[in-house]
């Protein structure tokens, strides 16, 4: 059928909360998959989060459930229990980041579900999976940062810093969506579901496999800001005018050319101190002085051909109001309850099949609906 989407015909019921869960079933949703949303009769608490959405809605809810059908039912009551079962009775993926054991609770354990519905691929988000003695702890994004050690390395050297976006969430949300597709194609070829397990700490500390390295081969990473703890220089330098570029030098090739033709300075590329990357990191704030002397003589456009000329990767320092402005920056717009709202596109771009995304639901709107 022309126009079809990948997941047309797969429905998935996602009982989730905040981010990381619905992150994952907004991209299933996106490829063409209805996702009955469960929400508690009071909403996904991320409904709340701020209101600086247009119409007053969260930027967070509205980012993250587009395409969805929202499903209230109270779960602490037989009916709700009832309404739960049959939604699960008809689902290809179940989704959910309840703390651990809720479900089991509530009647609806996963491993008795898959047994039930061998066919059915289930993925359960935690904090800190289901076993081990943080189990049961409450986890959220910023915890995670601090807790598995990214905040350590984050920031200036004066005090640990918070990644600026929900980094562990978004990331979780993406391993999961990974995994689900992985089990869909796996279903495709064996006929049988699959039972995930994807916790916040694990998918973090994955990410932090590098600096981990590090530090148990006696170089324990440190924060220092907008600069690379492996490579020099990679950093930001200011002009004359004081506008702050971000460079990176990425080989002993670069750094030659880069001499040349940026630093006028051939010379600098045979000095022992600066020659090779190891010796340019280990001789970090001599090599950065003199790239900086070079910089600060220059004015913008006059430092931006040179780095153009010499090849060399680099980038302005923006906000997020320079980000609005973007030439490369592309933009959806959803409908929502309280009109249209305007937002970063999914990266992904498949030539040929144009993406038409679904609306952010009003509280309960499929309540009670067709399935």
């Amino acid at each position: 059928m022309a126009g079809r989407l990948p997941l047309d015909g797969l429905t998935v019921v996602a009982i989730e909360q905040a981010v990381a869960a619905p992150f994952c079933s907004s991209r299933l949703a996106d490829a063409g998959a209805r996702v009955n949303k469960v929400e508690r009769p009071e909403g996904d608490f991320a409904r709340g989060y701020d209101d600086v959405a247009p119409g007053k809605q969260s930027s967070y809810f509205v980012w993250l459930n587009r395409g969805k059908h929202s499903v209230v039912i109270d779960l602490a009551t037989d009916a709700g229990k009832d309404e739960l079962r049959t939604l699960v009775a008809q689902a290809d993926v179940l989704i959910q980041n309840l703390k651990p054991g809720a479900l089991d609770r509530l009647g609806f354990g996963v491993e008795d579900l898959c047994r039930e519905y061998p066919r059915m691929i289930a993925c359960s988000i935690s904090g800190y999976g289901e076993t081990g003695p943080l189990a049961n702890r409450k986890a959220y994004d910023l915890l995670i940062q601090a807790e598995s050690g990214l905040s350590s390395i984050t920031g200036g050297p004066e005090a640990p810093a918070r990644v600026g976006i929900s980094l562990v969430d978004i990331a979780t949300g993406a391993t999961a969506h990974a995994a689900i597709l992985e089990a869909l194609i796996a279903r495709g070829i064996n006929g049988r579901g699959a039972d995930i397990r994807v916790s916040m700490f694990d998918v973090m500390a994955d990410w932090l496999a590098v600096p981990l390295l590090h530090q148990e081969g006696g170089r324990a990473p440190k924060r220092i800001g907008l600069a690379h703890p492996s490579i020099a220089p990679y950093g930001v330098f200011a002009t004359r005018e004081t506008k702050p570029i971000l460079i990176s030098i990425q080989s002993d090739r670069e750094w030659k050319k880069f001499c040349t033709v940026f630093l006028r300075d051939a010379g600098a590329a045979t000095d022992p101190r600066f020659a090779t990357n190891v010796a340019r990191t280990k001789n970090r704030s001599e090599t950065d002085a003199l790239v900086a002397r070079v910089f600060v003589e220059l004015g913008e456009d006059e430092a931006v051909a040179r780095l153009t000329e010499a090849d060399v990767a680099f980038a302005s320092v923006n906000d997020m109001a320079a980000l609005a402005g973007h030439p490369h920056l592309r933009r959806i717009s959803v409908k929502t309850p309280s009109g249209p709202v305007a937002f970063p596109a999914p990266a992904a771009i498949v030539r040929g099949d144009e993406r038409h995304y679904g609306p952010v639901p009003a509280l309960g709107a499929s309540t009670g609906g067709s399935r």
